[in-house]
């Protein structure tokens, strides 16, 4: 007998609206990863201390390891896959990425990613501090920070320029 109960839910994701009729116990991480293929969004801790699962929802971040699918209904999310348009140039903060060495395996790089970009639509010149703060919530085992923290002080001087 199955006992899962289900809801249809409707949530616009980088832009476009789904409907998905989700199991009430699946994460929002599940539903954009094995039902949305959008795979940019990953799971490592699955108790919301690594950050790894980080999306915006409705512009703020959010661990998506703890958001239940069904607590998204309605809402706005944008994952990785998000943050850029493919076929055109890297955002000024990925490039900088690119650019400082701000990842190495990548695992932790598309939480970074989104909330450093909720960081730079809140604060347009975070200081070294407030780019740190920003980032505690994000663990990295390869890098260390310093190339992250070079890479949003780099985004924000290629922001200022107009890039």
């Amino acid at each position: 007998m199955d006992h899962s109960e289900r809801r249809l839910i409707e949530l616009t994701v980088n832009g476009v609206i789904h409907q998905v009729e989700a199991d009430v116990r699946l994460t929002l991480a599940d539903l954009l990863r094995h039902h949305l293929h959008l795979t940019g969004t990953h799971i490592g801790c699955e108790h919301g201390v690594c950050g790894a699962c980080t999306v915006l929802v409705d512009g703020r971040s959010a661990r998506s390891c703890l958001m239940l699918a069904v607590q998204a209904n309605t809402r706005a999310i944008v994952t990785i896959e998000g943050l850029s348009v493919e076929g055109e140039p890297l955002r000024p903060l990925q490039q900088a990425f690119k650019d400082h060495h701000g990842l190495q395996c990548g695992f932790c790089t598309p939480g970074i990613l989104t909330t450093l970009h909720e960081l730079l639509g809140d604060n347009e010149n975070p200081s070294e501090d407030e780019i740190r703060v920003a980032l505690s919530g994000n663990i990295c085992r390869c890098t260390g920070y310093q190339g992250i923290v070079a890479a949003v002080r780099s985004a924000v001087d290629a922001i200022r320029r107009g890039a």
